[in-house]
């Protein structure tokens, strides 16, 4: 049987249902949850009250 001299490189889409997406929207996740009690910690009120929605 023949087989290649080389294996091409597949590219992983950046959208969609991917390991990419799912690590980057962890990560932005915990930054805006991080910024949040930074907020709420140096302002003294959540970020609703601030907005005028609670």
């Amino acid at each position: 049987m023949i087989e290649p001299s080389r294996v091409p490189k597949l590219y992983s889409p950046k959208i969609g249902f991917n390991e990419f997406a799912e690590r980057f929207s962890g990560r932005a996740a915990m930054l805006a949850f991080i910024a949040a009690i930074v907020f709420e910690a140096v302002t003294g009120q959540g970020i609703f009250s601030w907005l005028g929605l609670a």
